[in-house]
């Protein structure tokens, strides 16, 4: 006699939204679905960023209105995390479908929830395979900038504000982000970082990338060297001589 098959590893999933009814709402039909293990809920798009980071799920149902870091960016950062999650958008507003498959996300679920279609999506979530996953999230383009940068270090993760950021400098691998809190490094490139969040922030080197709203000053040295020197910080920033010209000009406002 065989031993019978192992049970498959039910799926795991993440709720997230900012209203404590929507969200016991949520949990109670998943409960009535079956083989769905829910491994946390998340109040804030902040919230979920962390949460999935620590506990990994597979599939995370994400309502787009809410205060602070809303879906829509929240969905961006899961995107960029080593596994990402499916992402099932939840909304009362239907204006934002489209762009909410913008960030290819997997579902799109009008409120109030109904228990057929969240059956629907998430059966069509569990599809989605792991390289497939990742393929999405390199193609995730968003037609907005995000308000906040990802960090990781370790299992920590911090959320930085844009306005809060100095500059970002690039070295081999990484590219340190120089805050008011300290420094940070994240995995992007300089490239994308400078079309995304142009034109507040300018490009002074192939290095670095400064934000226009804590520039205090440019100065020459004795030998002609331009730097840039930034609210807050001691040591000055080289302008390099390609970029010095349109450095110059967007910095003046010219």
């Amino acid at each position: 006699m065989t031993d019978p098959a192992p049970s498959p590893e039910p799926l795991r999933l993440l709720i997230v939204d900012d209203e404590p009814p929507a969200r016991e709402r949520l949990r109670s039909l998943i409960d009535e679905l079956g083989e769905i293990a829910i491994v946390g809920e998340a109040a804030s798009g902040d919230e979920a960023v962390a949460l999935c980071e620590r506990l990994s799920p597979d599939i995370v149902l994400l309502d787009i209105r809410m205060p602070g870091m809303d879906g829509i960016e929240a969905a961006r950062h899961l995107a960029a995390l080593d596994q990402p999650p499916a992402v099932v958008f939840t909304t009362a507003y239907d204006e934002h479908a489209l762009e909410a498959f913008e960030t290819q996300a997997v579902g799109y679920l009008l409120k109030p929830v109904r228990r057929e279609k969240l059956a629907r999506a998430v059966r069509h979530a569990a599809r989605v395979a792991s390289p497939q996953l990742r393929r999405l999230a390199e193609r995730s383009q968003l037609g907005r900038r995000r308000g906040q940068i990802c960090a990781r270090s370790g299992q920590r993760i911090t959320m930085i504000p844009i306005e809060d950021i100095l500059y970002f400098a690039a070295g081999q691998k990484y590219v340190t982000v120089r805050s008011r809190a300290g420094e940070a490094l994240i995995e992007e490139s300089l490239r994308s970082l400078a079309e995304e969040f142009a034109p507040d922030f300018v490009r002074i080197h192939r290095n670095s990338l400064v934000a226009l709203r804590h520039v205090a000053a440019v100065e020459r040295n004795e030998q002609g060297q331009l730097f840039v020197r930034i609210v807050g910080c001691d040591e000055a920033l080289p302008v390099s001589r390609r970029h010095a010209a349109s450095a110059l000009r967007q910095i003046r406002g010219g």
